[in-house]
């Protein structure tokens, strides 16, 4: 885990728990479940609901650097969780490109990958994810230089030469509480490309 704020109070409750055999991210404080080891060329699987209210949580795949964005997230490309943008990317110190880049992205003297630049990337679809308290499917599939995002069975997101390839991988802890009921990784092994 790497959550800043546990660096000066380390009485802060960890806001991932296991919980009805459900990993838990409480939202509070602020930080990420990070992968031990690194991979590339990969399909991740992930099962999840928002069981309260709704908010923000996301997957952050290629992850290196941490803290570099705002004292808080690591180097990465994230694939957003929260409810009704399921599927949008959010540049971390990344890159990624998409088709029609300035309709989903904004005008491009905007772009950038650091603070105060437009780092999110819109989705393909709107209403991919299931109504509040419902589980939904996020597959993302990493693969050279390219990121495929499904929610539900729908492709809501597909960029490619992002700048990173492989990475550590993560889950977030941002502001609302998350069950996760599965979350599965699979190599895409040099035959099945």
């Amino acid at each position: 885990m790497d959550i800043p704020a546990m660096d000066e109070d380390s009485t802060l409750q960890s806001p991932f728990i296991v919980r009805d055999d459900y990993l838990v991210s409480l939202g509070e404080p602020g930080g990420h479940l990070i992968t031990d080891e690194e991979y590339q060329d990969y399909r991740l699987e992930v099962e999840y609901r928002f069981p309260g209210e709704p908010g923000n949580c996301g997957v952050l795949v290629h992850a290196s650097t941490p803290r570099a964005l705002y004292d808080m997230f690591p180097k990465s490309i994230e694939v957003q969780m929260m409810h009704k943008n399921a599927g949008d990317f959010w540049c971390i110190v990344e890159d990624i490109n998409v088709p029609n880049m300035e309709e989903r992205r904004g005008p491009r003297e905007e772009w950038g990958i650091t603070e105060g630049k437009k780092r999110r990337i819109l989705n393909l679809t709107d209403g991919s994810e299931k109504p509040l308290g419902q589980w939904n499917t996020m597959t993302i599939e990493c693969l050279d230089g390219t990121v495929k995002v499904w929610v539900n069975g729908d492709l809501v997101n597909h960029g490619r030469e992002a700048t990173a390839s492989s990475g550590h991988i993560a889950l977030q802890a941002e502001g609302a509480e998350v069950e996760f009921r599965k979350v599965e990784l699979t190599p895409i092994t040099a035959l099945s490309k």
